[in-house]
């Protein structure tokens, strides 16, 4: 490359692409990214926007590398009821969270409707990636068990730190909150997110008690380790696809009468949204945390 210059990354972000570069990399790969996550706090020192920045660059990097398109990230996330609002209370306390918050029945029936786009647009393959931890992953990956029947696109729900084995050294990957995983993670992605000079004894915010200890390189090659794993998962979707299957998730109308009739009666049995699966049963009265935490959801 001429006087050392670097030539750009090839661009994978739908919302960035022209028509003519997003016919292109349908044609070479027909499989979509899905990046989910919240702002919320991380510490003193990770920008608000972890979950969501990290699934974001994840499949950035996962589709330069293994071919595909990144839908735009969703930065509305579950928070605020059953335990999220237990774990709240003890990890960032009475400070103002600058949470981008919905509840589960929001989140998920925008997750139908972003799948519901991606069939109609004859999308082979999807990965929907999750940075927010708690039991919302499990739910998609419920939701995702009952929304393949009614697509030929096949679908893979997973939190991020799945693809991340053997992950930080020593210490396997089944996530932290921002501690020294996720803490390294961000800086390998975006390292004008992170700034640890900013770990003062005491300052909180929902920090992980051993962010300190976040290394750059270590975070570099998670990296590195997801970006592979995400790719083969992707290829094994594709080889699974068949286009003689049915297509029965292709309208407005198709949306609102599955989550009627499968995911609505369910609702009261997600995980996320269960009040006792953080430490206590209850945040305490007068607590900001209170508000929303036995929400049941629509009537």
């Amino acid at each position: 490359m001429k006087n050392g210059a670097r030539r750009a990354a090839r661009e994978v972000r739908w919302e960035r692409m022209l028509p003519d570069q997003l016919e292109a990399a349908f044609a070479a790969c027909p499989a979509v990214y899905f990046p989910y996550g919240l702002c919320e706090p991380h510490g003193p020192h990770c920008a608000l926007g972890l979950d969501g920045l990290k699934a974001h660059g994840l499949l950035v990097r996962t589709a330069r590398r293994h071919g595909g398109i990144v839908a735009p990230a969703d930065f509305w996330h579950v928070h605020e009821l059953g335990g999220y609002a237990v774990w709240a209370e003890r990890e960032i306390g009475e400070a103002r969270p600058w949470l981008t918050a919905v509840p589960p029945w929001v989140h998920f029936k925008n997750v139908c409707y972003h799948v519901r786009a991606a069939e109609v647009l004859g999308f082979h393959a999807a990965i929907l990636l999750t940075g927010h931890y708690g039991p919302n992953y499990q739910d998609l990956e419920t939701l995702v068990t009952w929304l393949q029947p009614h697509l030929r696109l096949r679908l893979c729900g997973i939190p991020d730190f799945v693809a991340n084995r053997p992950g930080f050294p020593g210490d396997g990957a089944d996530g932290d909150h921002a501690g020294k995983v996720e803490t390294s993670q961000l800086w390998a992605l975006e390292p004008r997110c992170v700034d640890l000079a900013r770990l003062p004894a005491g300052a909180r915010f929902a920090r992980g008690h051993d962010a300190a200890a976040a290394d750059l390189a270590a975070g570099r090659r998670m990296i590195t380790d997801q970006v592979a794993w995400l790719g083969d998962r992707m290829r094994r979707l594709l080889a699974d696809h068949d286009p003689e299957r049915p297509s029965r998730l292709r309208t407005f109308d198709d949306v609102e009468t599955f989550w009627e009739e499968t995911v609505k009666p369910a609702l009261a049995s997600f995980k996320s949204m269960q009040p006792t699966w953080y430490e206590k049963p209850a945040p305490d009265p007068g607590s900001r945390w209170r508000e929303n935490w036995h929400t049941r959801g629509p009537r």
